[in-house]
């Protein structure tokens, strides 16, 4: 089956496993790839621009990892079959950074929302971004904080609330893949799938409710779920709108 994979597809699945592997084994000689690959929001002092890509390769766990590349392999191998290798990457490329501008629009918009805040209580927010920039983890960062002068119940919720938000990270390929899912419902509309492999589905309902389903707990905002929600719907809107502008302005492809 693997050589059976188109060429872009196999190679997007071998770096997203090596990422995995390396990550194990590298772990325990104090090298946190995750932590490097993933990408935090623009304004926390830990961003990095090249996070903007690498945050696509990296996953938290095996079934993170397994769900993604499955419904990559799935669905990815075929649309790529369909457009070509450049195209597809592109899709895919484009795909996630739709995924991580939508889920930046938000957490970014808090940062500078806190950034302010903290200013305006007296603070020099850049030393607070020095202990942040300086800290492997948000624990040992407060604690350096927490030693600074004018530090009150008041103010103190403020700016622990923004540590944590500035050490908080998204990773994963999850927002390319739910461009290839949402693609595939426009493309393949009735094509089926077994759910829970007795269920036939069209795909336009499944994708559809999935879809539905993430707004949903975007909007619900649990803070015990750490799930990047809005990475998911921004990946199926850039997916979509890809999508829906080829076939407008190449007539020549049946998509």
């Amino acid at each position: 089956m693997f050589s059976n994979i188109p060429q872009v597809t196999k190679n997007l699945l071998i770096i997203n496993i090596l990422v995995f592997v390396l990550y194990y084994l590298l772990m325990p000689k104090g090298i946190d790839l995750n932590a490097l690959f993933s990408t935090h929001s623009i304004g926390s002092p830990l961003f990095k621009p090249y996070q903007v890509v690498t945050h696509m390769f990296a996953h938290y766990d095996f079934v993170h990892i397994f769900m993604n590349m499955w419904l990559f392999i799935m669905l990815g191998g075929y649309l790529e079959q369909l457009w070509g290798p450049k195209r597809f990457f592109t899709f895919f490329i484009l795909c996630g950074l739709g995924a991580f501008v939508l889920q930046n629009a938000l957490s970014s918009y808090q940062l500078f929302q806190l950034k302010a805040e903290i200013s305006n209580a007296g603070f020099d927010i850049n030393t607070i971004d020095y202990y942040i920039s300086h800290n492997n983890d948000s624990d040992n960062c407060w604690r350096e904080i927490q030693g600074m002068q004018k530090l009150n119940s008041s103010n103190a919720g403020i700016i622990s609330d923004y540590v944590v938000r500035s050490y908080s990270s998204m990773l994963g390929a999850s927002g390319a893949v739910f461009g290839v899912l949402s693609a595939f419902a426009i493309l393949f509309p009735n094509r089926e799938f077994l759910l829970y492999f007795a269920i036939p589905v069209k795909a336009k309902y499944l994708v559809g409710v999935y879809f539905l389903f993430e707004v949903y707990l975007a909007l619900k905002n649990n803070p015990n779920d750490h799930v990047a929600h809005l990475a998911h719907i921004g990946g199926a809107i850039m997916g979509a709108a890809i999508v829906l502008y080829w076939r407008k302005t190449d007539r020549t492809n049946f998509y």
